[in-house]
């Protein structure tokens, strides 16, 4: 399989992630009453940001249900956050539609046997190191970072540096003229 280069990245228009073990290490807190608390890296939340104020799409689209996946997604001003995605392909190829974006300029990033069928449909397919060797295989990319640990931030990285834009955004937090 061919790793995607610096122009199927610069083409991307929509971002789609995992959130369990993408945008988490995969872990949750549950209490007694049945509520659930994630734990989110604020450098992959500011990497979303920026996605967005590129003009690419972002969806988040999970197998759970979680209360605190909503509030993360609203805090962020995300508007596709799926939640309780039983398949996520259909989901994700319905987003797509509803964006006017055509699967070759979706990137899924995904690290469990549960993202496959949305994986295959992307035009650049993304995991984690930590990700089982069958989602591993399949990927075109595998970051560096883990999920939950800033993988989301690298992505993001990827594409605006493909798009031109990275060195912007930096100097736009420094004051310094890119």
């Amino acid at each position: 399989m061919t790793p995607p280069g610096p122009a199927d990245l610069a083409r991307v228009r929509l971002a789609a992630f995992d959130v369990d073990g993408v945008l988490t290490d995969g872990s949750f807190l549950l209490d007694s009453r049945g509520g659930d608390a994630m734990r989110f890296d604020t450098r992959d939340g500011l990497g979303l940001r920026l996605l967005m104020e590129e003009g690419i799409v972002v969806a988040l689209i999970s197998g759970r249900r979680s209360e605190a996946l909503r509030l993360r997604a609203e805090a962020l001003g995300i508007r596709h956050a799926l939640r309780g995605v039983t398949d996520k392909a259909a989901a994700l190829r319905k987003i797509a539609e509803e964006e006017g974006v055509e699967l070759h300029e979706v990137l899924f990033l995904g690290d469990d046997l549960p993202d496959l069928a949305a994986f295959s449909l992307a035009g650049v397919r993304v995991t984690v190191p930590e990700a089982p060797p069958e989602v591993r295989r399949r990927a075109h990319l595998t970051t560096t970072r883990p999920g939950g640990r800033g993988a989301v931030r690298e992505v993001a990285e990827w594409l605006l540096a493909a798009r031109g834009r990275w060195e912007a955004a930096v100097a736009r937090f420094s004051g310094e003229t890119p």
